[in-house]
């Protein structure tokens, strides 16, 4: 019931928020005005996703370590890490062909005639080298990592250390039971956070819509609607293979992933969603040794959403300007995408890299990308929600192969825990 008002209010909130945006913006002549009014408003937003970012550092190394550190050994850590390889990959493989058929379906660059001019796009096109995805990956400090959000290298040092305490069960036990306190504390710390969610989703729609208007929905769209038509298209093939896998145990699933799903959504980002995601996995219920590792894992190897929008829009900048792209070409595009969208979790607007890189690759204008950003953040709602339905799909499979969907007798602690009850 508790679950259910919060996600009531996320999406009252969100209405009202694109009410009272569209308002500002219609009665605020000056443009000047509207980023000085997003701005003050903003801060709600910027407040929220601020004290999420301060739990995810110690929420992923905790629950990571405590999952792994209980495993029986190592050979445990690599099987289901390569479980969990193997759907990300298949399901990027999917991501990405979905929106390349889609994209040539319904051509949304058609007709647009854009004719190169040579502005930069001011995004960083050499942002995802391989030095530079490499430096990303691995950490040279376990303390920078945690400082600075990086996931991806969080994950790593935590399954070094997480593989360290199952290899020596007797010394570690001590820590590990004091690391998975530090884990039930974290998640009541959330608990506390997510109560400012609606507050901050009606501050994020708000500063949203007033800057730049209902009128660039309207503008956009025909490519918008196409590809929230691909997003609707990837969720159902998605929860079509989770059916075939975890059978109608998915309906409820998705019921819980409704709260997170709708706050990605609102704040456009996937991080705001983590915390809340792990709650509710553990009441489908999911082991918190499967969840624990295969979720961080997903934010930086199965970003569904984030991958079939840059075949979407890369083909769609190559239409707008009126150059073929045979399929060969198209083919090899998609295998790149496939490699450079990789472990991109925490690089700065993250797809528009992955898009730029490939476009000077393939010999397409960078400048296209300035047909997209205005838009890019209504687009990054869509790819963030779907990132959701990924990861929870992708950790239940995980469980489901492993024997891991514990039942609710034993989950109920965990969950009374997470609220603040007595186990």
């Amino acid at each position: 019931m508790k679950s259910s008002r919060m996600t009531t209010y996320i999406l009252i909130a969100m209405l009202l928020g694109i009410g009272v945006g569209g308002l500002v913006h219609s009665q605020v002549a000056n443009p000047a005005t509207h980023k000085l009014i997003a701005g003050y408003v903003g801060i709600g937003s910027t407040v929220f996703l601020r004290l999420i970012k301060m739990i995810i550092a110690p929420l992923v190394f905790s629950t990571l370590v405590v999952g792994i550190g209980h495993m029986s050994d190592a050979g445990a850590v690599g099987r289901v890490g390569g479980k969990a390889m193997l759907w990300f990959v298949s399901a990027s493989l999917v991501s990405l062909s979905l929106g390349l058929v889609l994209v040539n379906l319904f051509e949304p660059g058609a007709g647009v005639h854009k004719v190169v001019s040579g502005v930069a796009s001011g995004i960083d096109a050499h942002a995802m080298s391989v030095d530079g995805f490499v430096k990303h990956v691995f950490p040279d400090s376990a303390i920078r990592p945690m400082v600075d959000n990086e996931i991806l290298q969080i994950v790593v040092f935590s399954v070094f250390f997480g593989v360290a305490c199952a290899a020596m069960p007797a010394r570690a036990k001590p820590l590990l039971k004091g690391i998975e306190s530090l884990s039930h504390i974290i998640l009541a710390v959330t608990g506390y956070v997510m109560k400012l969610a609606p507050l901050a989703v009606f501050c994020a729609m708000t500063a949203t819509i007033s800057t730049n208007g209902l009128g660039i929905l309207v503008n956009y769209a025909k490519f918008m609607g196409e590809f929230y038509v691909g997003l609707v298209c990837l969720w159902v093939v998605l929860v079509l293979v989770g059916f075939l896998i975890l059978g109608p145990q998915v309906k409820r699933l998705v019921a819980l992933v409704q709260e997170p799903f709708l706050l990605a959504f609102s704040t456009a980002s996937s991080e705001a969603a983590y915390p809340k995601m792990l709650e509710q996995l553990a009441k489908f219920p999911i082991s918190t040794k499967i969840s624990s590792f295969v979720l961080p894992l997903g934010y930086s190897f199965n970003l569904d959403g984030t991958m079939m929008y840059c075949t979407f829009a890369s083909v769609f900048i190559a239409q707008a300007y009126d150059i073929p792209l045979s399929f060969g070409t198209q083919i090899a595009m998609l295998l790149t995408l496939m490699l450079t969208s990789k472990g991109v979790a925490g690089v700065p607007r993250a797809s528009l890299v992955v898009i730029a890189a490939t476009l000077g690759q393939f010999g397409l204008p960078e400048e296209g990308l300035l047909l997209i950003l205005g838009i890019d953040t209504f687009l990054d709602m869509g790819r963030s929600a779907t990132n959701v339905i990924g990861n929870s799909l992708a950790t239940a499979v995980v469980a489901k192969w492993e024997g891991q969907l514990v039942t609710d007798t034993e989950t109920v602690p965990t969950i009374k825990e997470m609220e603040g009850q007595p186990a």
